[in-house]
């Protein structure tokens, strides 16, 4: 079975030329957007962190050696980039124990900010979003007019290289264990296997709507989400003024991820969608049984809170908001092919 490409389309016209991305940590910072205040009390000690060149994984388990705990008491809203600096929450099961020290929890590249408490643990996709501090180096083009066209008109929500991993031998690896050919060794590497799959799926859904003209157009059958939260729209809880709401970007129209069940839309959303699942029969069957269910996404995402800075020597600074789940290269590939130089 052939693949097709893995590389999305462009909404803007393909990147407007290179720049150097990651020369330093520095230049990717993120912070999580909790979205909420912590309660100040309960079993669970939240400590805030800053990590440099430093993965969740590893930040996660230091923090839970530190203090003897057993891994599975360390928990976090979601996976960051190792190459950056980024700023997370981890909480740690601690009933009946007082707040560590901060100077107790800290290490080479993790350093504690805060140390609070909350009843609740922290589970994966819990934050509200991410804050991003990009600078991108030696940039070989204008990016002005492109960014204000990126603000405005957003950009397709798609799943980038990141996800597909080295040469996209994700998806190779994920038809071995379709066909019985691969077993994986762990949970971890199916779920991603799995993902890789319906990223792609969803991906050819919005590179398909985008090649007939119907990337801003609602159509009859449409599942909407809120862009910032992804909460659906069903067509049967609509109100009926959805279409305006579309055109007045406080909802969505969305994309299937893959799996059992019906598929949520209708009409001619319906129809277009299956036309291009009936092209991977393979990966949706899969999917199918692998038990996961028919789910959706906003197939648009805009940058909040945008700004656009020209640093003394031309480097190009952008910091935005993204809601959780979206992925900051899907706003970058629009600008520029980046020349990483993470080791």
């Amino acid at each position: 079975m052939e693949i097709d490409s893995l590389e999305p389309p462009y909404l803007h016209g393909g990147p407007l030329g290179s720049a150097r991305f990651k020369a330093q940590p520095e230049d990717f910072v993120v912070e999580e957007l909790l979205g909420f205040e912590p309660s100040g009390v309960g079993e669970h000690c939240l400590v805030w962190v800053e990590k440099r060149d430093l993965d969740s994984n590893t930040a996660g388990g230091r923090l839970a050696d530190a203090l003897g705990l057993r891994r599975r008491l360390v928990s976090h809203c979601g996976l960051k980039d190792r190459h950056a600096v980024t700023r997370q929450w981890f909480s740690l099961h601690m009933p009946g124990q007082p707040s560590p020290e901060p100077a107790a929890l800290e290490s080479e590249g993790l350093r504690v900010l805060r140390i609070t408490r909350n009843t609740r643990k922290l589970r994966r996709g819990i934050h509200f979003g991410n804050r991003f501090t990009i600078r991108l180096r030696e940039p070989d083009f204008d990016a002005a007019a492109r960014w204000e066209q990126i603000v405005s008109v957003g950009v397709p929500n798609v799943f980038g290289s990141q996800r597909f991993g080295n040469e996209g031998r994700n998806m190779e690896k994920a038809l071995a264990m379709f066909r019985g050919e691969f077993t994986p060794g762990d949970r971890l590497l199916r779920g991603l296997l799995l993902s890789a799959v319906r990223s792609h799926l969803f991906n050819a859904v919005v590179a398909e709507r985008m090649a007939r003209g119907l990337w801003d157009k609602a159509l009859p059958g449409e599942v909407f989400g809120f862009p910032d939260n992804g909460t659906l729209l069903l067509i049967e809880n609509q109100r009926g003024d959805e279409m305006q709401r579309f055109a007045d970007g406080k909802v969505e129209i969305t994309a299937p991820l893959w799996g059992c069940g019906e598929v949520h839309s209708a009409g001619e959303v319906r129809e277009l969608e299956l036309e291009v699942m009936a092209r991977f029969p393979e990966l949706t069957a899969g999917l199918e049984a692998a038990g996961l269910r028919q789910e959706r996404r906003v197939m648009r995402l805009r940058p909040i809170n945008p700004e656009f800075v020209i640093l003394e020597g031309g480097d190009l600074q952008m910091r935005f908001d993204l809601p959780r789940g979206t992925y900051a290269t899907a706003v970058l590939r629009e600008l520029a092919v980046l020349d990483e130089e993470t080791s």
